[in-house]
């Protein structure tokens, strides 16, 4: 993997000698010392302790009251036609290096928000505790992994799910306060934490982070699927976007990353940085 920008010395450098690289997730090394020293990782083999250098959340602020303000970044891929999905799953235009960056923002993450239909549609299972990860996520404060958030107006899940029977953290499920009082109950029979984060039956995306946030989840990470980012999106919650696109072409129908109601001024976002491999690019974008 290499880095295209921020342009540094080395990347300048190494861009002009035709250098390039992969990206392999592994453990300490002594390009990981070099990112933790601010230097630019060397070409090859990235160490997932430079992908987490990379996709660092930003510095804690508070609000005026003192209390840790939120961050959500979303985590998505697209192809060169705008295709979020082949055949309605991410995997077929992923690739290994995408599938490390995507453990490794997880990773950093307190909490994966997502749809329920991305749930199941793509098999969600409970975020696992990683041994590469877990003296860092312990200095943080944050637990072995990160939970998983569904958003769900109806409730309408499988819960003998491994994602319910067998979390490492408890499954979080955001909802109305007009949601079905008996899919409430069976809910947490299964052992889910339900969260209101809407007056009506559905889910309104400000409330939904804050809510996160009052339960101490402040390094928030969405998946998707499109339906609920075009939420976030349109609701203005949105911090960062972290998009790979994939080299590839798939014509047909497939959903953009975002869907739902145009948004009446486009949002603004600034390039941070920008990786690359094989003809792979992964993007880092914060709203301005």
């Amino acid at each position: 993997m290499r880095r295209l920008f921020p342009v540094t010395d080395q990347t300048a450098t190494r861009a002009s000698d035709g250098g390039g690289g992969g990206v392999v997730a592994g453990g300490a090394s002594e390009g990981a010392g070099a990112a933790a020293r601010g230097v630019e990782p060397a070409d090859g083999e990235w160490s997932l302790e430079e992908l987490a250098a990379a996709y660092a959340y930003p510095e804690s602020v508070t609000d005026a009251a003192g209390a840790p303000v939120p961050w959500l970044r979303a985590n998505m891929v697209s192809t060169l036609d705008g295709a979020a999905q082949h055949d309605g799953k991410s995997q077929p235009i992923s690739t290994a290096a995408d599938m490390r960056i995507f453990g490794t923002l997880r990773g950093l993450a307190d909490v994966v928000v997502v749809g329920a239909e991305t749930v199941r549609q793509e098999g969600y299972r409970p975020a696992r505790a990683r041994a590469e990860f877990a003296e860092a996520r312990e200095a943080a404060g944050q637990g072995p992994a990160p939970a998983i958030a569904i958003v769900s107006a109806s409730l309408d899940l499988d819960f003998s799910l491994p994602l319910f029977t067998s979390p490492l953290v408890p499954t979080l499920i955001l909802t109305g306060a007009a949601a079905a009082p008996d899919r409430v109950a069976t809910a947490e029979k299964a052992g889910a934490r339900v969260v209101v984060a809407g007056d009506g039956v559905g889910v309104e995306p400000a409330r939904a982070v804050q809510a996160l946030a009052d339960l101490g989840f402040t390094r928030l990470l969405t998946e998707g699927g499109p339906r609920l980012l075009g939420q976030l999106v349109a609701a203005g919650v949105l911090d960062e976007l972290c998009l790979t696109v994939a080299p590839m072409l798939t014509a047909g129908d497939a959903q953009r990353i975002a869907g739902g109601p145009s948004v009446a001024v486009p949002q603004r976002f600034a390039l941070v940085s920008l990786l690359e491999e094989e003809g792979f690019l992964f993007g880092r974008y914060q709203r301005t």
